[in-house]
């Protein structure tokens, strides 16, 4: 069973920076393909996926955080990162990380349907 902790979420000021990280249980990275992900929710929104990482490190982002947020992986810590900067207030949400065994869809428009989730970290951007 995968289980995925999230934690680093907070409140920033707009323009400033902040590290999400994810830790998984129950699963070892290199051990077979497993596409890894975030996605967030901000209130009275749908869910949006904003980045994808693939098992060999391929990445894909949403155009809306595209040049801003960076996706990473420590296969040794089993640690999935997200580094965001230049936050803007719309990022404001629920941020959340997935992962998926399925081969092909490791893009962000797929990650809020993947079968594993965490149970989410803060992050508030004000203006």
């Amino acid at each position: 069973q995968v289980q995925l902790v999230e934690s680093g979420g907070g409140s920033v000021q707009a323009g400033g920076s902040l590290r999400l990280s994810c830790a998984a249980f129950g699963y070892t990275y290199s051990t077979y393909y497993m596409c890894m992900g975030w996605f967030r929710q901000a209130p009275g929104k749908e869910r949006e996926g904003v980045a994808g990482i693939d098992s060999d490190g391929s990445t894909s982002y949403a155009d809306s955080v595209k040049g801003r947020f960076t996706i990473s992986q420590d296969n040794a810590k089993n640690t999935l990162y997200l580094q965001m900067n230049s936050l803007k207030p719309e990022d404001t949400a629920m941020y959340y990380c997935a992962a998926s065994p399925a081969v092909g869809y490791c893009y962000p428009q797929y990650v809020a349907d993947f079968g594993y989730r965490g149970q989410g970290t803060q992050v508030t951007v004000s203006s």
